[in-house]
């Protein structure tokens, strides 16, 4: 296992990290899927700023950054583990990686919990929240994967 972590590059999965971070910091921005994602949740799109205390909000951004982190580290492992087989790892690759393991694992691993945690049992603004989350996912992981096989 050791060399495995050793034939990772940190530094590119910092930067893929910090990558994703932006990509979702944009894609549930309140000018792109913010205002959309909410009204799917049966919540009100705030129209004044939100208050929070520092600790929440730095669990907020620091979680979602350490989250992200996590999962482009997971991502670089399974690269490792790919190069192991064969070393020619294209960026075309590393995005297809990248997707699979962010929809095949992660996606349809939450499907079933946003179905069944469906508010009232509605199913279908249920299904609408878990494609806008599970989309920035997705593009997210699909470019880290790209990085990460370019930049090993």
């Amino acid at each position: 296992m050791n060399i495995l972590l050793e034939n990772i590059n940190w530094l590119a999965v910092l930067v893929s990290a910090v990558v994703a971070f932006v990509i979702g910091a944009t894609w549930f921005g309140p000018k792109t899927l913010y205002p959309t994602w909410m009204r799917a949740m049966g919540r009100e799109v705030p129209t004044e700023r939100v208050e929070m205390s520092g600790g929440e909000t730095a669990l907020m951004f620091g979680g979602t950054f350490v989250a992200s982190f996590i999962q482009v580290a997971t991502l670089a492992l399974i690269l490792t583990l790919a190069r192991a087989v064969s070393d020619t790892l294209t960026v075309t690759t590393g995005a297809l990686f990248g997707f699979i393991f962010s929809l095949g694992l992660g996606g349809f691993a939450s499907l079933s919990h946003r179905m069944f945690g469906a508010a009232n049992h509605k199913v279908y603004p249920s299904l609408k929240v878990w494609i806008i989350e599970i989309g920035q996912d997705v593009v997210a992981m699909t470019v880290a994967g790209a990085i990460l096989a370019v930049w090993h």
